[in-house]
């Protein structure tokens, strides 16, 4: 069994305990919709991470769902198990609904759970490539033959894999170590490894301490290739609870409205220091972002977004990730995002892409 699998196999047991003895635990008789996000330590105990945060503290889903008879129940997931715990919890039909990364989402596709995107978003997260202090490395050329430090199966490889490609270079011709992204970097600053793939602010605050220094980023790379999240359902789910998948996207395109507001800019940047991130590195990492505030936020869907997941399929069947092409030609549904933009009076507020 792999450390991975390992890991999963502590981890979900527990997970299913608590959610079993918790006060707001399922019985057969209450309607919850369970929705799954990614969690920061903070103050020695985890945190939702951003919007969903925001969501929880406006308050209006859980008044919403309350006038349907339903409650929403959030998971909360490490960061550092983030895909595989989500997806089990997809397979296993205890979540409904999840905040998470593009490629974990294809190989939940391709495991036969069937997913829809009901909320893309637009901001785009930016991967780095960072080595040593000490490397002379000065091109991906230069790292050949060279151990890299990278997460396999989590959303920055596929972003990451895109650029190997275009330099006529394939990830083979490294010496892939795969490990999280805490591990990873004290395998770098040990000098048990040579580089590393990060995402967001990670890579400045290694290269702020002079630990490392960044090699290459997706800043300047075509948007189709930086990570994508946003929140998906289960079709399952959805095809039975309509109306309630639209109430939660549309908490979520709430959200996305009140980030986009430029007044909100200092809150929202906040959001990137849970864990201890310094503000300095979550402002250099926003600096890299050439879209506007308001559109980094649009949770309508850009084609960008349709290729990028195109890219990811065909990438993870093409590496063995996947034993099979996930068709990613209808897994964006726009309905839902419509609808709430329509009921909150939000046509015109982002650009539509399409257009």
């Amino acid at each position: 069994m792999t450390k991975g699998r390992t890991l999963l196999a502590l981890l979900l047991p527990l997970f299913a305990l608590a959610t079993a003895c918790s006060p707001s635990g399922k019985q057969a008789d209450e309607k919850i919709v369970d929705i799954a996000g990614i969690v920061s330590p903070k103050d020695g105990k985890n945190e939702f991470v951003g919007g969903i945060a925001r969501i929880q503290e406006d308050g209006w889903l859980d008044a919403e769902l309350a006038k349907k008879g339903w409650n929403a129940r959030w998971v909360p997931v490490p960061a550092s198990v983030g895909g595989p715990v989500v997806n089990e919890g997809f397979a296993a039909r205890t979540i409904d609904m999840a905040n998470y990364g593009d490629l974990p989402s294809v190989i939940a596709m391709a495991g036969g759970v069937d997913l829809r995107l009901v909320v893309p978003s637009r901001s785009s997260t930016n991967i780095y490539l960072a080595v040593g202090k000490d490397s002379t490395a000065r091109t991906l050329r230069d790292l050949k033959g060279k151990r890299i430090a990278l997460h396999r199966g989590r959303p920055w490889e596929a972003g990451f894999a895109r650029y190997v490609q275009s330099q006529g270079l394939k990830l083979d011709d490294f010496k892939i170590i795969n490990v999280n992204a805490v591990a990873g970097q004290a395998a770098l600053t040990s000098g048990k490894v040579d580089a590393i793939v990060l995402i967001q602010a990670e890579a400045y605050v290694l290269q702020d301490k002079g630990l490392a220094r960044i090699l290459w980023s997706t800043a300047n790379a075509p948007e189709s290739w930086k990570m994508v999240a946003g929140t998906f359902a289960r079709k399952e789910f959805l095809d039975a609870h309509p109306d309630i998948v639209q109430t939660v996207v549309t908490a979520f395109v709430r959200q996305a409205y009140w980030s986009s507001q430029e007044k909100n800019r200092d809150t929202v940047l906040s959001w990137g220091t849970l864990g201890g991130t310094p503000l300095a590195a979550v402002v250099k990492d926003t600096d890299n972002n050439p879209l506007p505030w308001r559109q980094r936020f649009s949770p309508l869907p850009s084609p960008a977004i349709q290729e990028h997941f195109d890219f990811v399929s065909d990438y993870a069947f093409r590496t063995g990730l996947t034993r099979k092409k996930v068709d990613v030609s209808k897994l964006i549904d726009r309905r839902y995002v419509d609808q709430a933009t329509k009921d909150l009076k939000l046509e015109g507020w982002w650009t539509d892409p399409k257009n």
